[in-house]
């Protein structure tokens, strides 16, 4: 469950419960999955979390209660408008209509943030979860819910997930991977911070 701020409102992929918490269905939301599976997300309230691959927002609904700030990030049309409409009653959800493979062109918006929460379709996932390292806060944190078939839904998940990994390990020391099921088939929750070389370097 999350606690919302807003319990009497109407919300997306949830219902509310009698304490005014809201049940936070793992089936529809890979985040609440991974939460439900015990793996260490580490989201604070005082945390800037920047969400790659908002969709409607329904996990971001979510999510807002959990942290200070959610810079949401999507780049398609239909889902985007359902987000500003819900950025329009959640003002801790920042909506930016931008494709994540081009993180410069929404980081004057974003600036630095304590963790990147990545859900996105697009075949590159390793590569964008790279490209935005560079809006993470020394010691910040990847939560990324890695999809096989959306990279190759020719080969075998298991080692799709598995390459990706390694790639993500060019810029993060990976702290958890866990498969997603039963919640979710051929997806791979990873948990991740950016390697202090990384961090060096700049």
């Amino acid at each position: 469950m999350s606690h919302s701020r807003m319990p009497e409102q109407v919300f997306p992929g949830g219902r509310p419960a009698s304490s005014g918490a809201r049940v936070w269905d793992p089936y529809r939301s890979k985040l609440a999955a991974m939460l439900v599976l015990g793996m260490p997300a580490g989201l604070r309230r005082d945390f800037d979390v920047l969400y790659l691959g908002a969709a409607a927002g329904s996990t971001a609904w979510h999510m807002c209660d959990m942290v200070r700030t959610v810079y949401a990030v999507e780049f398609s049309p239909k889902p985007m408008l359902k987000l500003i409409r819900l950025a329009e009653k959640r003002k801790n959800i920042i909506p930016i209509f931008a494709d994540a493979r081009h993180p410069g062109r929404y980081a004057g918006i974003v600036g630095r943030v304590n963790a990147i929460y990545q859900d996105v379709a697009q075949p590159e996932q390793a590569a964008i979860a790279i490209a935005n390292a560079g809006l993470l806060k020394p010691g910040g944190t990847l939560i990324a819910a890695l999809k096989a078939r959306s990279i190759d839904a020719a080969c075998d998940p298991g080692q799709v997930l598995t390459a990706e990994v390694e790639k993500l390990k060019r810029m993060y020391s990976i702290i958890c991977a866990r498969d997603l099921m039963p919640y979710h088939i051929d997806h791979l929750g990873v948990i991740a911070v950016k390697n202090r070389s990384q961090e060096a370097e700049k």
